[in-house]
């Protein structure tokens, strides 16, 4: 916390060295986010930096995820694209390939898989959990490793190995989400693995083609044939398998790190998860409680295409990024009850780790099962505790943490 606010902080040095302080509001939004956005929404909610503005406040935050018209998800497409050497939904607002594909892959993406995939989830993570002999690396051997066997045996995209696949979903991502000083070896390494990983679906599209699909997302891709004028061959299939890769790895691994360091981190609330973990219905909201106080997509980025004036009143200038703080919006409380307690009961418009308006994230359904049923998992081992602290790189995707526990699971997996 700033002696005298952040606020003061950030403006003194604006005067003197704009580049500097805009270098310092990037540090604090890494470290002091949440002291930071509480000033923030108190004082100056919109907040216009040289380079970027920052939303947030509840209103704002869902007027600009809402508003593709206005605000547009192209500041992701360089990169994106460039690792795919194609364009993607993901990248794209109100155009043919968005409308398209995002309603295949939803359909793909079906809501009734989502018991087999908790159940899938459920013995990856009692596997690993069952090896660990009381201590283990939980974002190696769980967080990151469930996510990447749900990519093989639920999406139907193994990799040639798992870790190939991890290499390849953090390259991506690191160029796509964490190089905003648009770093060449960062993009140099991106574009490499996404050559290599588009390579491999190729490939992949073509056997299982030929094997004639199978029961996994990328076999029902396979066995569905659109009319040839839609443009859906066989390179938007693999585009679109790469897509389910790069949206949900580091998400996952990173929400799952996240919701477990901030229930062990809060003693009550530790107990209160163990005690309702039997139940995943009665435990599932104690996972997305704790990623509000600790979310790992804190901001969503959109690119202002023309003025816009938002909810407050402030308007946004045409041509800047635009940071939509959801880790802010939820503690907002002109949107959200005592924000400051630790409540499971909150409506689910109280959560906002799966995005917000037609960029919303179209795996939800799924990715929440895989996030919440691992996390049960681990919240089922006695005397589970931290050993150290999460280790990250770039301050953002965790790399390494040590938990231990003190015996078997109990009764009730």
């Amino acid at each position: 916390m700033q002696p005298d606010g952040y606020l003061a902080a950030y403006d003194d040095l604006l005067r003197a060295d704009p580049p500097a302080a805009q270098a310092r509001l990037a540090g604090w939004l890494r470290t002091d986010w949440r002291d930071l956005f509480a000033e923030l929404r108190a004082d100056r909610p919109v907040l216009a930096a040289p380079s970027f503005t920052l939303v947030t406040r509840h209103a704002d935050v869902v007027d600009v995820l809402s508003r593709p018209e206005s605000f547009q998800v192209s500041t992701y497409r360089p990169a994106m694209e460039a690792a795919l050497g194609a364009p993607i939904m993901l990248t794209r607002d109100g155009t043919p390939v968005n409308w398209r594909e995002k309603g295949l892959m939803q359909a793909m993406l079906a809501p009734e898989d989502v018991p087999r995939v908790r159940a899938l989830a459920g013995e990856l993570a009692e596997r690993a959990l069952d090896g660990a002999d009381g201590g283990f690396d939980a974002v190696r051997d769980l967080f990151r490793s469930v996510p990447l066997k749900v990519c093989a045996r639920y999406f139907g995209f193994p990799g040639p190995d798992e870790e190939t696949l991890s290499r390849w979903s953090r390259a991506v991502m690191t160029d796509v989400t964490a190089n905003l000083a648009g770093d060449p070896g960062v993009r140099a390494a991106s574009v490499a693995a996404g050559a290599e990983m588009m390579a491999y679906l190729r490939g992949l599209v073509t056997e299982r083609r030929a094997a004639a699909g199978g029961a996994d997302v990328l076999g029902r891709l396979v066995r569905t044939r659109l009319p040839a004028e839609l443009g859906f061959d066989d390179e938007r299939v693999a585009v679109n398998v790469a897509g389910l890769l790069l949206g949900f790895v580091e998400n996952a691994a990173g929400s799952m790190t996240n919701a477990v360091s901030v229930l062990l981190g809060r003693p009550g609330a530790h107990a209160r998860a163990a005690a309702a973990a039997s139940d995943p219905e009665r435990f599932d909201p104690h996972v997305w409680e704790a990623l509000r106080f600790d979310p790992f997509l804190k901001m969503i980025v959109r690119y202002c295409a023309r003025d816009h004036v938002l909810p407050s009143g402030e308007t946004v200038p045409a041509g800047r990024p635009v940071l939509a703080s959801v880790a802010s919006a939820m503690f907002d409380d002109d949107a959200v009850e005592d924000p400051a307690a630790f409540r499971t009961d909150r409506p689910e418009h109280a959560w906002m780790h799966f995005g917000h308006g037609p960029h919303a994230c179209l795996g939800v359904h799924p990715g929440r099962v895989v996030i919440a049923e691992t996390v049960r998992r681990v919240m089922l081992r006695p005397g589970l505790r931290a050993d150290g602290e999460v280790r990250r790189d770039r301050a953002v995707f965790p790399d390494s943490l040590t938990l231990r526990f003190d015996a078997p699971a109990r009764e009730g997996a």
